[in-house]
């Protein structure tokens, strides 16, 4: 099958005067704002009563009083402080399973649904691999699991599935290589604690995996514990034009590298991620066959799939409806290109058995441009924190992105086929920084946790109140130790979970395939 044909069907120019539908989205106003600010710490009640979106921080109807003064840095961060009355910090080491868990099997098995079954066995193959590689598939068993812990009721854009090897770099639309959040297939508005909680977990996984102490894991997520802290408080002080511009350089792990040698290892890792780009990429994953370049297929990982002209047909449907998501400006670069290739490919070990495909344009002077389209499904957080206010959950993912990264792909958009599926678009390793966790040296892996800290402040900082988080931290590492204390706990209930998993693949309840993974 040879693909041909523009994205549009018409000239890139030929829609120009036209205004496309809004892609700002509803704004997740500034929580300083004291007409809204209890908006950010939403009541069991509100929660409970609001028949249309409990979880929304859209704004309330104006007030008669349109001169309410805003609370002052002081002010916010004393409300924050208030709040360890009812939950203190020390309350947030606690974890034990309460006697009504689900069966973690029975979570996975319904995650399952939706997906293509025939890819399954390769997401549980790779489940098996590790507590960490589990850890990283059941973001849904831990959202149950992390709606019984205490919180103090701020509310922020959470990423959703915040695990340490849910961060890294890539190119911002200036070219820079920049560090951030890089997966936000869960993204929806909870409370700010969630995340903090599930990076704190993976790290005790992933430096177990590297064989360190148990001393040396909880030294890791004590540093993660201090540079969250240490830049909430100082993005607290910042204008808030000033924390939506921070960003993290990529340069930041050479200059944080204590020796030499980490700074080569990290200049290395980023020299390779420069060279990551579509160009360089194209011709390593693709064959020319019969005069037309084609994505090469390496089953079951990367495959076209036998329905070709029926799967063409959808394809260039979607297109059309994921191009009246873009704005005008990009819609007239995207029109510069045609689809000449699509295959699918299995991505990640949470994602496995969800609809994702590539798609290879060509454009002028045969330059490439590779697309990811991938299933949006419900939010593992929505049965916790609320369903999402938008109807199409690849816009939820777009919609979130764009709030908690510092900068965003230019091709972002979403749509849906014919059945009813919803996705979302996005450039394939667009100068991606690859981190191996598993091979990582302990030296490096403390710097890169203490930037995961920093990352995730400034995320957060992004969409909810620093300053009320600030003050509900404090200046003490009453909270740091806490949260050690609970990743310890968890990571020990993830080993019984893990052998749980194992159990039911043995038993033939599951289904592994492990000689792809």
């Amino acid at each position: 099958m040879v693909w041909q044909g523009r994205v549009g069907n018409h000239s890139p120019y030929a829609d120009w005067p036209s205004r496309s539908r809004a892609l700002t989205p509803p704004a997740l106003f500034s929580p300083i704002d004291s007409r809204y600010i209890h908006r950010t710490t939403v009541s069991k009640r509100e929660h409970m009563t609001s028949s249309k979106n409990p979880t929304s921080l859209r704004r309330l109807p104006r007030k008669k009083n349109q001169d309410t003064p805003l609370l002052t840095l002081e002010q916010r961060r004393a409300a924050g402080k208030a709040l360890r009355t009812k939950v203190t910090r020390g309350s947030h080491a606690e974890w034990t399973p309460p006697a009504n868990r689900p069966d973690p099997i029975s979570v996975l098995l319904q995650t399952d649904r939706g997906r293509l079954p025939e890819l399954l066995p390769i997401r549980y193959g790779r489940m098996k691999q590790s507590p960490f590689a589990f850890y990283r598939g059941s973001a849904a068993i831990m959202a149950w699991d992390l709606s019984k812990t205490p919180h103090s009721g701020i509310r922020v854009q959470a990423c959703g599935d915040c695990h340490a090897a849910n961060f890294g770099g890539f190119a911002s639309p200036e070219r820079r290589l920049i560090f951030d959040i890089n997966d936000f297939d869960e993204t929806l508005p909870a409370p700010w604690e969630w995340d903090l909680k599930r990076l704190a977990a993976s790290i005790i996984l992933g430096l177990r995996e590297i064989g360190l102490s148990d001393g040396q894991c909880k030294d890791g997520v004590f540093t993660l514990a201090q540079s969250y802290r240490r830049h909430i408080h100082r993005f607290a002080k910042m204008h808030a034009l000033d924390v939506w511009y921070s960003h993290v350089d990529a340069d930041e792990f050479v200059r944080e590298a204590k020796t030499p040698a980490a700074k080569e290892r990290w200049r290395e890792i980023e020299a390779e991620a420069r060279k990551d780009t579509g160009e360089h990429i194209v011709p390593q994953i693709t064959r020319v066959k019969n005069g037309h370049r084609r994505i090469a297929d390496h089953p079951p990982l990367v495959y076209h799939p036998r329905e070709s002209d029926l799967i063409r047909k959808h394809v260039v449907a979607m297109f059309h409806r994921y191009r009246s998501t873009l704005p005008d400006e990009r819609r007239i670069l995207l029109d510069r290109y045609q689809i000449v290739d699509v295959a699918r490919k299995v991505v990640g070990i949470g994602s496995v058995g969800t609809r994702c495909d590539v798609a290879l344009l060509v454009g002028n002077n045969n330059g490439p441009l590779l697309l990811q389209f991938k299933q949006a499904l419900p939010s593992v957080l929505e049965p916790y924190a609320g369903k999402s206010r938008y109807s199409n959950h690849g816009e939820r993912v777009v919609t979130g992105q764009r709030m908690l990264q510092s900068a965003s792909d230019v091709f972002l958009g979403w749509t849906h086929d014919d059945q009813g599926h919803h996705f979302y678009f996005r450039q394939l390793r667009d100068m991606k920084m690859k981190l191996d966790l598993s091979h990582m040296r302990k030296a490096d892996w403390f710097e890169y946790v203490g930037i995961c800290g920093w990352t995730l402040a400034r995320a957060q900082a992004r969409t909810g109140d620093a300053a009320r988080i600030a003050g509900y931290l404090g200046t003490s590492d009453k909270f740091d130790s806490a949260l050690v204390k609970f990743a310890v706990c968890y990571a020990q209930q993830t080993d019984r979970d893990y052998e749980l998993v194992l159990k039911a693949i043995r038993a033939g309840r599951l289904h592994a395939r492990t000689s792809v993974v």
